[in-house]
């Protein structure tokens, strides 16, 4: 028998940050399944890099903010694991999609508020709760916060207070299953220059500047400054590391 490897999931793996994930997880050796919610040619060229460097890969369509969508979701899940992994359980549970959500107070209308609840606080506890019995023992969960729960700039109120209902709920996971050895720690990036949010940091300027002057290393952070510290949480190098928040933000606002 060969060596049995151990399997993410990794949600919104398609792009951005979560494509970084995916990509180092499966560079400690990691099987890897991701989901996208509409880019699924990027989602499958995704899939087709791990898979060059040696490791199982698949994508799965989930929209993470359809708690409805999730009993079928996990049927699926459980199809693709035992056909395409010979497994019948996941070790590590990484939740990382989202999308962005800008407006002052004053603005933000009810619309606005569900969507990003649905999609940051309330998809993330309802599938957490899903994916717990298909996980082994001994495994983890990764759920990505933001700075913007320790830093406060103004326009992110919705999104940032949905953030933290979640690094509330991972300390609740690590003392709930850590009977079964299941860890639960978030990772808060800083400001990233990605697609998220439209490319809100990515294409101004100004805001790039603004970032730079407040961060002790000088500069944004990139999608690669994340993907390892998720990774590093999903292995046996972090396993006594629980209940915890690591921002990565390269002393954002010290």
């Amino acid at each position: 028998m060969g060596k049995v490897n151990k399997i993410a999931l990794v949600t919104g793996g398609s792009r951005g940050l979560g494509r970084d994930m995916a990509l180092r997880l499966a560079g400690k050796g990691l099987d890897v399944i991701l989901t996208y919610n509409s880019r699924q040619e990027d989602a499958q060229g995704v899939v087709a890099q791990i898979q060059q460097a040696g490791q199982k890969a698949a994508a799965l369509q989930l929209n993470t903010g359809d708690v409805k969508s999730f009993g079928s979701f996990a049927a699926q899940l459980q199809e693709v694991l035992q056909k395409e992994f010979g497994a019948t359980h996941i070790d590590y549970l990484v939740n990382n999609a989202g999308i962005g959500g800008y407006s002052p107070i004053a603005d933000v209308s009810e619309d606005m508020f569900d969507e990003l609840l649905n999609i940051h606080f309330k998809g993330v506890y309802f599938l957490t709760q899903k994916m717990l019995p298909l996980m082994n023992d001994g495994g983890g969960i990764v759920n990505i916060s933001s700075g913007l729960t320790r830093v406060s700039v103004p326009g992110s109120s919705a999104y940032a207070a949905m953030k933290s209902a979640v690094e509330t709920f991972t300390r609740f996971i690590a003392k709930e299953y850590g009977a079964r050895g299941i860890r639960a720690n978030v990772v808060a990036p800083g400001a990233i220059m990605t697609d998220f949010g439209g490319g809100h940091l990515r294409n101004d300027a100004k805001l790039q500047e603004f970032i730079s002057n407040v961060t002790a290393l000088g500069r944004p952070g990139v999608a690669e400054d994340i993907g390892g510290v998720v990774a590093f949480l999903c292995t046996e190098d972090a396993r006594w590391v629980n209940a915890q928040r690591i921002e990565a933000s390269g002393g954002m606002a010290i």
